[in-house]
């Protein structure tokens, strides 16, 4: 997709997203047999809702109707929210992702997966997991440290309210 379409339909199309208490995070046009296919990922703070993402395609598709953005060529639309395992490239992404599991490729290299702990303006602080027993360890990463970075999906992760549960069965 070119990047004079991107940005207009980004144009277009974010102040609808932005009506539904969304953000507008990808726009991607791609070729599927003789139709193309417009990928549009949304999200939020408290994540999207199936019915949040059929309510906002309505009004993404009525507006692509009234408008030539896509041209005369067939199109599908799919509106989506991102994956579980997204990547991690706005500052609003790292605050979502507080409290899980992430995998960052720093600029030198080096690769380290650590919890989020807290996201201010400069950076990130860590909670890096022990080894082999040992405890866990705190540490400061800044953005300008970070070349990538990943959430890791975590199947056997205990939910903060059985924690708490746990501990108040423990005490009991």
């Amino acid at each position: 997709m070119s990047t004079t379409q991107s940005d207009r339909l980004r144009e277009l199309l974010e102040p609808l997203v932005a009506a539904q208490d969304l953000d507008l995070e990808e726009i991607e046009v791609a070729k599927a047999g003789r139709r193309r296919v417009l990928r549009i990922v949304v999200d939020s703070d408290e994540g999207v809702e199936l019915d949040a993402c059929a309510e906002v395609s309505r009004a993404i598709s009525q507006k692509l109707d009234e408008s030539d953005a896509m041209g005369d060529e067939e199109y599908v639309l799919e509106v989506g929210s991102p994956g579980a395992d997204r990547p991690l490239t706005e500052h609003r992404h790292y605050v979502r992702a507080t409290g899980r599991l992430a995998r960052l490729t720093l600029s030198d290299g080096a690769e380290l997966t650590a919890r989020i702990l807290v996201v201010d303006e400069d950076g990130l602080d860590l909670e890096v997991p022990g080894v082999k027993g040992r405890r866990p360890t705190a540490r400061r990463v800044e953005f300008a440290d970070i070349a990538k970075a990943r959430v890791e999906v975590e199947f056997n992760r205990k939910d903060k309210n059985e924690d708490v549960n746990d501990e108040k069965e423990e005490e009991a």
